[in-house]
């Protein structure tokens, strides 16, 4: 079952973004007077297909990663002379430019549209006020201390933990100073401080950027009450059941959750011998935690149980209503945040300053999917909108058999006043499809390594 709404998520997703991408093309094609053979969802085999009153064919195809616009062109076979006003290549560059811009335009418009809902129905957050400050780290080295809240990272505002997220994402491979506004507590002062950061998190495939930066942000105290057990886990196969409060481990109190965590990381392998409270008696257990990589590669003690989060104080929560003006102004900055984010990300990969093991490929695509799918509505419609600006992004990177490939080929044309040479466009476009290729297998090898 599980499966198959991974599966169906994954279909609905890749389907709504190809769509859209897509019928940017249809749409503006059709305005510009071009015949539009086939609208299709997918390739290979097709599973269903129909055609409207002007001879176009819909197409839903077998192999649902991507899909294409086929238009009348010449250099495709021949054309009926009386066609040729309706080709694709007889139109002005001006006109083939549009066409080809306006697929990835499209998927930054549902992004817009997407982000618009979302904000239209209100946003909230925690505050990013620290909860700990690990000694030697960056924020040590900024004098950042416990209770601070961190108002805003380079300039640039940070009234929530995501935002705080996002601000931190942005410098991940960064070398230079990183600078902090912070408030105090119980008080309006501002104050700001400035650390170094050297190649900051490149190495790391999954960067942890609060513990990267050397802070945990505050959260209420946890008791360690077991909330929820992981099928044959280690804790499953020690007997400890929901409702389990650790009271001690190897003779050690454990008064937080965190210090029960932080015990079990540090003892893969190893016997840990526990006492329970089960409610009104003690028990004692033996546990041997499983040893699994961390984000750095470190092995790490894992047990597999889960705590249940104590609600978060009122004034800890950053409520946001906007009305549809100031959401959709809110929207389109949100959405080229994300565009100038993702260009920025691809710029640090190329120069070796972000790990390629960050590329994803459509394994990981299904499991964000999935997960967003099953924390809700808002969650999904938020993945959707990021996934749909990387597809804008992408698209649009100058690499021959991508849009922005023949973006190029059409600017130049523009500018020289004749076509690129049929050599050079093919020589182009096998170079970009043995570079799309590669990304293609890299990303693939990725997901399976993460599995």
């Amino acid at each position: 079952m599980d499966l198959a709404f991974t599966i169906g998520i994954t279909l609905i997703t890749l389907g709504v973004l190809v769509a859209v991408h897509e019928y940017g093309h249809f749409w503006v094609a059709r305005r510009c007077g071009v015949k539009v053979l086939r609208f299709s969802i997918g390739f290979g085999k097709s599973l269903y297909t129909w055609r409207d009153r002007q001879g176009t064919e819909y197409c839903i195809a077998m192999i649902p990663l991507g899909g294409y616009v086929k238009m009348l062109d010449e250099r495709e076979g021949d054309v009926p002379a009386e066609d040729l006003e309706h080709a694709f290549n007889r139109k002005p560059v001006l006109q083939r430019i549009a066409v080809v811009a306006a697929g990835p335009l499209a998927n930054f418009a549902l992004a817009i549209v997407a982000y618009w809902v979302l904000f239209m129905g209100g946003e909230s957050g925690y505050a990013p006020v620290i909860g700990s400050v690990q000694s030697g780290s960056v924020a040590d080295a900024a004098g950042l201390k416990a209770g601070q809240e961190i108002v805003a990272v380079d300039g640039e505002q940070t009234p929530t933990w995501q935002a705080l997220s996002f601000r931190l994402l942005d410098r991940i491979g960064d070398t230079g100073n990183i600078r902090f506004t912070v408030k105090e507590p119980g008080s309006d002062l501002l104050t700001e401080s400035e650390a170094a950061l050297q190649r900051w998190l490149s190495e790391q495939e999954e960067p942890d950027l609060f513990g990267g930066l050397g802070v945990s942000m505050y959260t209420p105290e946890v008791p360690p009450v077991v909330n929820e057990i992981i099928a044959d886990s280690p804790a499953a196969r020690a007997g400890l059941q929901v409702g389990d409060r650790v009271v001690s481990a190897d003779g050690i109190p454990m008064p937080r959750w965190m210090d029960w965590v932080e015990y079990v990381r540090e003892r893969p392998g190893q016997r840990i011998e526990l006492e329970l409270s089960r409610g009104d008696q003690l028990q004692t257990a033996t546990i041997i935690p499983d040893g699994e990589p961390d984000a750095s590669g470190e092995l790490v003690g894992r047990v597999g149980v889960a705590v249940a989060m104590p609600a978060m104080p009122p004034e800890m929560i950053r409520q946001f209503q906007r009305g549809p003006l100031q959401s959709l102004g809110a929207a389109v900055t949100r959405t080229g945040e994300l565009t100038s984010f993702t260009l920025s990300s691809i710029k640090k990969m190329l120069q070796g300053l972000i790990s390629p093991k960050n590329l994803s490929g459509p394994i990981t695509i299904a499991k964000v999917a999935s997960a967003s799918a099953k924390s809700g509505l808002e969650s999904w419609i938020g993945f959707l909108a990021l996934l749909s600006v990387s597809l804008g992004v992408l698209n649009l990177l100058p690499i021959p058999v991508l849009d922005g490939g023949h973006l190029l080929y059409y600017t130049m044309e523009l500018l020289a006043g004749r076509p690129v040479p049929e050599k050079i466009q093919a020589l182009g476009y096998q170079l970009g499809l043995f570079m799309i290729l590669g990304i293609m297998a890299l990303a693939l090898y990725n997901d399976f390594a993460r599995l």
